[in-house]
């Protein structure tokens, strides 16, 4: 019986997902929040039932039922977020938060399965994370000065950067991290907000050529320290939303293209330098010729994308443990082994939905600066999302960089939550914006009304004097 159940849910999970992906673009059909909410309420009941649904196979598979437990708790923090934004901030972008929790419980899910240890921790980083993001909204809407904060936020991001480079602890070669209290921070995620932070205040104002330069010297900084700290992976998000944002600031393709050539002189001077970028490179372009070395990792996700087929081969079916790191940098490969192909493909569907849902909002901005603050963010998040999964699947070399909410993190979890509070808030100073101009075009309208009794009386008057001397020369003529 077990058996029949445990292979029946491949199909149902797959199923669920593939409507939930569908509702996560059928929002787009509508414009207002009120339209899309019977969309918000089956997004929320499917992913009640992704969610149990996964947790009762790993209960029939373990034999261990004390794991519904776990999925009990991690089902009352994930309602709360979702009730909680909607309560708190009414003005809020419910399909992002749907989203989030969704991402949320897929990475549970599969590090219950990977390492249970990590999953709690996890788990209650995640739970911690969204108490503290919960305020986030309500200091982007209510405060104004942000703007005003620019050199702030550049050097508040150079010298947490500087920190890590001179006192943080190498991890596989690169100084990422460092410990405080025994508590291990990462503080290269926390600056990429910080970072968007800056290049939107630079931008916001004048995107003249002194003021593009100007803000390439210290985003230049930025990289450069990452460079040295060998953190390639963020160097290059940093990088690709700088590039991107100066576009897009300024709408000059000159720029588009002397960043795409300059990214690929550093590119060749990285792999030139730095050892570890050979082995990626070699790892990407033929793994197999070093699959007990540096090409071990990819061989691994390779076969493990590849068993799993279109539904997958169910939860504790595969040998994900085989890849080294799947927890963090290779989750994506233990989501497609497992539950399949084309659940990993829904998965990929629900990260561009979120992406596309941050430039809608970005687009209906008026505020320049709030603007470009959601199309960095919205950049910086698919872009780390491609980053992963495209290394993972050889699209691409290895970059060492996690999936957003689903990969293994504290730091990534807390920053990736950070930034969609972030967005929710620009949701709100959006809300603000449309209700300006709604009491805008009434005062005009309230305007026109006052004048148009006037002019009527000026023309009903002028009409009844043309009236009455159209009636004295009737009388004239009669007489």
């Amino acid at each position: 019986m077990e058996l029949y159940i445990t292979e029946l849910s491949k199909y149902v999970i797959t199923m669920l997902m593939a409507l939930y992906a569908y509702e996560s673009f059928a929002v787009f059909r509508y414009q207002e929040e009120e339209r899309r909410s019977g969309i918000y309420t089956r997004q929320n009941f499917l992913m009640l039932l992704i969610h149990f649904s996964c947790f009762l196979v790993i209960c029939f598979e373990t034999g261990d039922m004390s794991y519904l437990f776990f999925y009990a708790f991690q089902q009352a923090v994930l309602f709360a977020t979702a009730v909680l934004f909607h309560m708190v901030y009414p003005g809020a972008n419910r399909l992002i938060v749907n989203h989030m929790c969704l991402l949320l419980s897929v990475g549970f899910v599969m590090l219950t399965r990977l390492s249970y240890e990590r999953a709690v921790r996890q788990f209650v980083i995640a739970a911690v994370s969204i108490a503290v993001v919960m305020v986030i909204p309500f200091f982007v809407h209510k405060l104004k000065f942000l703007k005003s904060l620019t050199w702030v936020y550049a050097f508040a991001g150079i010298a947490a950067l500087t920190v890590v480079l001179v006192l943080g602890s190498y991890t596989y070669g690169s100084k990422i991290s460092y410990t405080v209290a025994g508590v291990t921070v990462q503080p290269s995620e926390f600056v990429k907000i910080i970072f968007v932070f800056f290049l939107a205040g630079m931008l916001c104002g004048s995107a003249s050529f002194l003021q593009v330069c100007l803000t390439a010297v210290v985003a230049g900084i930025h990289v450069v320290i990452l460079v040295f700290s060998k953190d390639l992976g963020s160097a290059l998000i940093f990088f690709v939303v700088y590039v991107l944002m100066v576009f897009v600031a300024t709408g000059n393709p000159l720029y588009l293209l002397a960043g795409t050539g300059g990214g690929a002189a550093a590119a060749v001077a990285a792999y030139r330098m730095f050892s570890h970028v050979q082995v990626r490179v070699q790892a990407w372009q033929d793994p197999w010729s070093a699959i007990d070395t540096g090409g071990y990792q990819i061989t691994q996700s390779l076969f493990a994308i590849s068993s799993g087929g279109w539904f997958g081969l169910g939860l504790f079916g595969g040998t994900p443990q085989s890849i080294p790191f799947v927890e963090a940098d290779f989750v994506f490969s233990a989501v497609a082994e497992e539950l399949g192909i084309l659940f990993a493909m829904c998965l990929i569907l629900v990260c561009v939905s979120c992406f596309l849902m941050f430039m809608d909002i970005s687009m209906k901005l008026n505020d320049r600066f709030y603007r470009l603050i959601a199309f960095g963010l919205g950049v910086t998040y698919i872009f780390q999302v491609f980053l992963t999964i495209g290394g993972g699947s050889k699209f691409i070399p290895l970059t060492g960089v996690t999936l957003p909410l689903i990969s293994y993190g504290g730091s990534s979890v807390l920053t990736t939550l950070v930034m969609f509070a972030i967005v929710e808030g620009l949701c709100m100073v959006k809300k603000d914006e449309e209700h300006e101009v709604r009491i805008g075009g009434k005062g005009k309208k309230a305007g026109r009304k006052k004048t148009e009794p006037k002019n009527a009386d000026w023309k009903n008057t002028g009409k009844a004097r043309g009236e009455s001397r159209q009636e004295r020369g009737d009388a004239d003529g009669m007489e």
